[in-house]
């Protein structure tokens, strides 16, 4: 058996993850224009996304497993590292190659997916400022007993008036 399974397996998660990527700009573009039902819809595709990767991920996992025992090597969890140091010739490269590939795009993915937390942080924090800003605090309502201050000043309403 080749590896060339296994370097399939790795150029579809390849393609996943640059269509995940793909996805993970335009929820971008949601989060700016606060657009809650496109990013709902984006993360309903990203869902799918991850489940077709997770699929494919276990079949490459397969291909390696047979890959390794048709060849001799125990068989224990192999990484494409370990396989790349074992090959030799064209084998070797494309795997590389894929590899590379791979791991290039989970960069941008990773980059892309932290500016979106960045924006919905963020966001969140816009809401709960303006939220404080719309309720007054437990503290400036005048309703109720009186407080008592022990040996402090006695605090004056907002409202400083005579009747």
């Amino acid at each position: 058996m080749t590896i060339d399974p296994v370097i399939n397996h790795m150029k579809q998660l390849q393609q996943l993850h640059e269509s995940l990527l793909s996805l993970s700009h335009k929820k971008t573009e949601a989060l700016k224009t606060n657009d809650v039902t496109g990013i709902q819809q984006l993360l309903i595709q990203e869902k799918k996304h991850v489940q077709a990767i997770e699929k494919i991920e276990k079949q490459r996992e397969r291909s390696v497993a047979q890959w390794a025992s048709e060849k001799g090597i125990p068989p224990r969890e192999r990484t494409v590292s370990e396989l790349i140091e074992i090959l030799d010739g064209e084998e070797k490269e494309r795997l590389q190659n894929a590899y590379e590939g791979l791991i290039l795009v989970l960069a941008d993915l990773k980059q892309q997916e932290k500016l979106n937390t960045e924006l919905t942080q963020q966001s969140l924090q816009f809401i709960n400022m303006s939220l404080d800003l719309l309720q007054p605090s437990l503290q400036s309502v005048n309703y109720g007993g009186k407080e008592t201050n022990h040996g402090s000043t006695a605090k004056r309403s907002i409202f400083d008036s005579k009747a």
